[in-house]
């Protein structure tokens, strides 16, 4: 099967959609022989799109581990006259502000639709929205009669990234969409799509390397001894809630001083305001507190086995698949109640759900788990049999393999309508 793969962005540029993309394109390639091509942009980060003055990677054709990718440049002048405009029309609520919105967010990549139109591709697979390239590959796949297959990755708090009405336009277009959770297929299904249509998968993870983890090497580095460690590992942003987190353990320290706090991931921006909040703590609490910025993503195993629970807080997951990460460690896990969270975490079952941004209800979840380390073995235990039952890259694959061929075999080319 000759299978094309269009998405924003591709390793060595770090995302959740660029190491779904990786790993399903190299599964396809080494479990069934497929052609796999990957249509994407130079960048390393999403700034590009917008910004001139960033890095970004050659444009241009090469081989990743028997998977052909495709980088194409990206058009990013005017980024700030762009969002200015984008800005205006969304706060006016203008009939155009989802299109401009859109321009604005990117990538603006001149010559994408026609190379998917010429890819000669069985089907067309494309995540997530709510940037540009869907567009670009809807529009090509349509006019060469290939179907298509979306994962949109919706986030449904974010009303300016996807309260667009030309995403589910484009969806119901769409052969066939695969959503994360059950919450992202009811939300979808409430904005007019087919029930039909939609397939709940989820992503996976390379279970193996997180299963046979050994925090012992990570626990010395850092002279944790056996204190209990409450970690939260992932990309610095807003979003996750590093503040909500932060002001949960002054009162967890209250109670146990001995907690050491684990802040690990890719540094942002934000990353200032994060230290800055560390910075606040009173010193003894500040001892507590472990930054690890930007670590190798083969090291991130071995900092989640050292941990005794995992913590994330933010109310933007589409899924988390820090989640899985955790519990392939056998870790349990603490997330909001908000969103699509609810519908990955099993309450009780693979760690608890806190109210949404309460610092207050945080604190008491870790302290529980804390308290009580038969529960906090059990619960981990649970979230590993989901993962290797559910989340593994082979299981991924095989699932979403499914898909496409039910797409082809379901799909009208225009010459037949």
């Amino acid at each position: 099967m000759r299978v094309l793969h269009v998405v924003h962005a591709y390793p060595p540029s770090i995302g959740g959609s660029q190491w779904l993309m990786k790993n399903l394109s190299e599964q396809l390639v080494s479990r069934y022989g497929d052609e796999v091509t990957v249509f994407t942009t130079t960048a390393y980060n999403l700034e590009l799109f917008w910004r001139s003055d960033v890095p970004a990677m050659p444009a241009g054709t090469e081989e990743i581990n028997g998977v052909t990718v495709r980088r194409f440049p990206v058009f990013n002048r005017f980024g700030r006259l762009r969002m200015l405009i984008a800005g205006v029309a969304y706060r006016l609520h203008l009939p155009c502000n989802d299109w401009l919105r859109a321009i604005y967010n990117g990538p603006l990549i001149f010559g994408m639709t026609r190379a998917v139109a010429n890819s000669e591709a069985d089907v067309v697979f494309a995540t997530a929205f709510p940037l540009l390239h869907m567009h670009y590959a809807l529009a090509g796949a349509q006019r060469a009669g290939i179907p298509i297959v979306f994962l949109g990755a919706i986030h449904t708090a974010d009303t300016w990234g996807y309260d667009r009405m030309m995403i589910y336009r484009a969806i119901r277009q769409a052969d066939a969409y695969i959503a994360h959770t059950t919450f992202e297929r009811d939300y979808l299904i409430k904005r007019g799509i087919r029930a039909d249509k939609i397939s709940v998968i989820g992503p996976g993870v390379d279970a193996s390397t997180f299963v046979k983890a050994d925090g012992t090497v990570i626990r010395r580095r850092y002279g944790w001894g056996d204190a209990p460690v409450a970690a939260l590992v992932a990309k610095q942003t807003a979003r996750k809630r590093f503040d909500v987190l932060l002001e949960a353990m002054r009162r967890v320290w209250a109670m146990h001083p001995d907690v050491q706090l684990l802040i690990a991931g890719a540094r942002t921006p934000y990353s200032r305001q994060i230290q800055q909040m560390i910075d606040a703590l009173p010193p003894e609490q500040q001892a507590h507190v472990t930054v690890v910025n930007d670590f190798p993503e083969e090291e991130k195993p071995a900092l989640l086995a050292a941990c005794d629970l995992f913590v994330l807080p933010s109310g933007y997951e589409s899924f988390g698949i820090a989640f899985l990460e955790a519990w392939a460690c056998g870790k349990p896990v603490i997330g909001a109640r908000t969103g699509a969270i609810p519908s990955v975490i099993d309450e009780g079952q693979d760690g608890l759900l806190v109210a949404y941004q309460d610092a207050d209800d945080l604190a008491r979840a870790i302290l529980a788990l804390l308290a009580d380390p038969q529960r906090r073995a059990r619960m981990g235990e649970a979230g590993r049999r989901k993962v290797l039952e559910n989340h593994t890259w082979g299981v991924v694959a095989d699932r979403v393999r499914t898909v496409y061929l039910e797409a082809i075999s379901r799909h009208t080319r225009p010459a037949e309508m």
